[in-house]
């Protein structure tokens, strides 16, 4: 049986929160192997004087499987 495990990144981008999670996930996977799943837990941002968001953030949790020949 295979064994799972989670790591927690920050994804960020200045077009939306969907890129900054879809780019926490693509930054994991140059470095990670085995990538099986995504949750998104958090949303966040820095907004400007305007009342602009400038920059946003995705806090996510990346899944992947345990290379069992380590």
């Amino acid at each position: 049986m295979p064994v799972v495990k989670v790591i927690e990144l920050v994804g960020q981008s200045n077009q939306s929160w969907e890129d900054a999670a879809r780019q926490a996930v693509k930054e994991a996977a140059r470095t990670v192997r085995n990538l099986t799943g995504v949750e998104v837990t958090n949303w966040t941002g820095e907004v400007d004087g305007q009342g602009n968001i400038t920059q946003y953030r995705a806090d996510v949790h990346v899944a992947f499987i345990v290379d069992e020949n380590r």
